[in-house]
């Protein structure tokens, strides 16, 4: 994973392996039949990151409901991203490590921030046949609506 690819609705989704904040791989193209959010987030322990990743866990239900699985993805070491998972009462959705080579995923979403060292706040929905059906940036201190994701989500149904 060197180099940024084509990300736009319609192109396929780039692969990608990192750590979950429970130490456990994650690997997009080992997800087969469902349909996978991938949520970038800045950095854990700041307050919208914060919300935007209670948002997934909340609505844990209504994602499985849609064929999909939500994670979370920022810079922070797997440590940190456990330790917040804790402090903020996930146990349901896994928040994944971009950590090092620091922000390689970002990076070849591109979506990587080089002054801040962070990612943008972005989702991007992969759907089950690993193409991106959905890719968003929002401003860095707004939540993204998450009933624009899960409606999304919905005309993956029809």
């Amino acid at each position: 994973m060197n180099q940024k690819v084509n990300v736009k609705v319609g192109a396929s989704a780039p692969d990608l392996m990192l750590k979950t904040h429970v130490y456990k791989q994650f690997q997009l193209s080992q997800i087969e039949r469902k349909n996978v959010l991938l949520s970038f987030h800045p950095l854990a322990w700041t307050s919208v990151c914060a919300q935007q990743m209670k948002s997934l866990e909340e609505n844990k239900q209504k994602f499985e409901e849609l064929n999909t699985i939500a994670v979370g993805i920022s810079v922070d070491p797997v440590p940190s991203k456990k330790a917040w998972a804790e402090s903020l009462g996930i146990k349901e959705t896994s928040l994944l490590s971009d950590f090092w080579p620091h922000g390689e995923v970002a990076k070849i979403y591109g979506i990587f921030r080089n002054k801040e060292g962070v990612s943008e706040r972005a989702n991007v929905i992969v759907d089950q046949f690993k193409k991106i059906q959905f890719f968003e940036v929002y401003e860095m201190n707004k939540l993204p609506d998450i009933n624009k994701i899960l409606d999304s989500l919905k005309t993956l149904q029809e």
